[in-house]
Formats: C-alpha cells, sequence, structure tokens
C-alpha cells in the first residue's frame, strides 16, 4: 500500500479498500450528520456490511478503471485517524471524462485538506490517465464544496435546477468543471 503526503502537517493520501471496513462505519459515524447534509454516504454506510459493499464496489470500479476512492488520514503514521476521502465516483477513460467527489469529518474541516488530496487526484487522472475533463457536482447549498471548485480552478458550468431528490426534497445541482489544458496551466502557475 503507498500513501502520498498532503502537507507538513502529517496528512496523508492513500487507497480505501474492503479490509479497511471494519474502521469505517467509525469514521462515517463521526461525521454522519455533518456529512448527511449534503452526501448520501451515511445512508449508505450504516454497519459493517455496507461497509463492506461500499468499499468492494469502489475496489471493482478501480479493477475496471470506472472509479477510484482515496482516504484522507491525519497524523500521518500507523494509528491515524480517517476523516475524510476524495474519489472518482465514475471515470470514463476512453472519453476522457471524471467525476470527483469528497467528504469530511467536521474535525477536520477548514485545513485545506480535500483541496490537496483532490489536486493530488485530479492530477493523477489528468497526467497519468489522460482525462480531459474532470467534473465536480454538487448541491447549490454546499458552499464549502463549492469553495473547492474554485479553488480547483474549475469553472461552474450551469445549475441543473431540482435535479436531485435527497432525503424527499429537490435539490439545485451545481456542475463545476475543469479542462486537462486548464489543469496544467493552473499547475504551472502554482
Amino acid at each position: 500500500m503507498y500513501a502520498i503526503s498532503l502537507g507538513a502537517d502529517g496528512a496523508e493520501l492513500r487507497p480505501l479498500e474492503p479490509w479497511q471496513a471494519d474502521e469505517f462505519p467509525a469514521h462515517v459515524d463521526r461525521g454522519r450528520e455533518f456529512i448527511g447534509q449534503h452526501n448520501g454516504l451515511p445512508d449508505v454506510v450504516t454497519d459493517l456490511a455496507s461497509s463492506r459493499a461500499f468499499l468492494q464496489a469502489y475496489a471493482e470500479k478501480a479493477a475496471a478503471d470506472t472509479g477510484r476512492l482515496y482516504g484522507i488520514w491525519t497524523d500521518g503514521h500507523r494509528d491515524a485517524n480517517l476523516v475524510g476521502a476524495v474519489l472518482f465516483r465514475r471515470m470514463d477513460v476512453e472519453q476522457g471524462t471524471a467525476e470527483a467527489g469528497c467528504w469530511l469529518e467536521p474535525s477536520a474541516v477548514g485545513k485545506g485538506l480535500v483541496t490537496r488530496a483532490a489536486r493530488v487526484i485530479i492530477d493523477w487522472a489528468v497526467q497519468e490517465r489522460g482525462i480531459h475533463r474532470v467534473e465536480w457536482w454538487v448541491s447549490a447549498a454546499n458552499e464549502a464544496s463549492i469553495a473547492v471548485a474554485r479553488r480547483l480552478g474549475m469553472r461552474k458550468d450551469g445549475v441543473l435546477r431540482e435535479s436531485h431528490l435527497y432525503r424527499e426534497k429537490r435539490h439545485d445541482e451545481e456542475i463545476w468543471s475543469v479542462l486537462a489544458p486548464e489543469w496544467r496551466a493552473g499547475r504551472q502557475r502554482s
């Protein structure tokens, strides 16, 4: 297994895999209410069996090259805490498109972890996998996630009005994106 440093604060990015199913529900529980404001993960991962199923589904996506899931750990050592994740919910290498996403526990908010982690996976997708367009679909009410999209140099493509039914309420979704040439130009400037 590998770990990629996310900076001097000891945070690391690592694959989240089925063998970690035992620790995953505790992570979801720590952020259940916060994460669940805009993300359906807490409704999907409710116990050990659903944790295994969720992580296995992403392992299968990774094997098929149609998605990826990476955990964000703090403290950078063996007893580090899983505090969030970045992922490619979907990835189509042939079409050159991917949809990135994230979640984070409240204890890890405001430290730049998601932005740093998303940069790593988008860099990989563009440079290594030849992805041309990376999308970021977000609830229009999720200001923190929209701020991440902006920090990543994404542009707002539009709003899908009341397109997402979540917890019995219709939500507007914004679609943000960055194209490979824009990503490369932005990375050269930073």
